[in-house]
């Protein structure tokens, strides 16, 4: 036997017409709500649990309701996520900045092994025990744009450590092993002598060259190119005081032999080279090549602009 009390707190809280004897809230007046009951009897409306059942029940069966529900969980989800986007977005831009300055590090770092190399070129150090120069001060550091590099040579490893920074921002260290092979070989400028300069106006050039390897070099032939007002040839070459070239070679003519014999220069010599030409013409942006017995060439940009020596 059903309890009336009990089928009128159901319908009031279902939303479906009272049985007799009880009428519904006039919250529900009008067209009734869905019954929404499940099963038989159901516990006293006292019951916490079961009125929470009842209510979740009901909501769920209400088409309305349902999409109201939804519709709510959809916002609280669009909204977290626009959150979380705006604040993973400005932390992204902040980030993207340290990439960018490890990679100015790094080739910072790699312009300090070029500028080694080169240094050590131009001061013809080849052995581990002449570039230890390159620790020097004055010439281990060097600005570099917005960053600098610090180079150091370790002489019982034969190795160049380059550490190029960007100040406040980064880091980044190249390592180079059996650093003297990364040297120049053969000839080279000498940077201890005197620099290329004119003995004769536009005439006659004067230069110093230095064998940087271990074996002797033996030169044989030569190509030449300059710039001049007119025209004029190269008429000879003096090597260490005796002329291996007499001739006329014009401008960019192809590769000519000695004919006053082949020229070896030793290890770690030095040596005066001179080169005339027939006329007072030539103005600049002097190159000449010499070649050694296996083909080697060795390739000497005079420049232009020279000074009287």
């Amino acid at each position: 036997m059903k309890n009336p009390l009990l089928n009128s707190g159901e319908a009031v809280l279902c939303g479906r017409p009272s049985l007799s004897g009880f009428s519904s809230s006039g919250a529900h007046r009008g067209t009734p709500l869905p019954y929404c009951r499940k099963g038989g009897m159901i516990a006293s409306p006292f019951d916490k649990g079961r009125l929470e059942r009842i209510f979740l029940n009901c909501l769920l069966t209400d088409s309305k309701g349902a999409s109201v529900l939804f519709l709510v969980i959809a916002m609280l989800l669009m909204v977290t996520m626009g959150y979380v986007f705006s604040y993973l977005i400005p932390m992204k831009q902040k980030s993207a900045i340290f990439p960018i300055h490890s990679s100015q590090a790094f080739f910072i770092a790699q312009s300090g092994v070029e500028y080694a190399i080169r240094y050590a070129a131009d001061q013809g150090w080849t052995t581990p025990a002449s570039l230890l120069g390159l620790n020097a001060l004055g010439v281990n550091r060097r600005n570099l744009g917005k960053g600098t590099f610090a180079i150091n040579y370790d002489s019982a490893n034969n190795t160049l450590s380059s550490v190029g920074e960007i100040p406040n921002a980064g880091k980044r260290k190249i390592i180079v092993s059996s650093f003297t092979n990364f040297l120049a070989k053969g000839l080279i400028l000498d940077a201890g002598s005197p620099p290329p300069c004119w003995t004769t106006l536009n005439k006659t050039v004067r230069f110093y060259v230095k064998n940087v390897s271990s074996s002797n070099i033996t030169l044989n032939a030569f190509f030449a190119t300059w710039t001049q007002t007119g025209s004029t040839r190269l008429r000879n070459i003096f090597m260490d005081g005796t002329q291996r070239y007499s001739g006329n070679y014009l401008n960019g003519d192809p590769i000519e032999n000695f004919n006053g014999g082949n020229q070896t220069i030793t290890p770690s010599q030095v040596m005066q080279i001179g080169i005339g030409w027939q006329q007072a013409r030539v103005t600049g942006d002097i190159i000449i090549t010499f070649y050694d017995l296996p083909g080697e060439r060795y390739i000497f940009n005079l420049g232009s602009g020279l000074p009287n020596c």
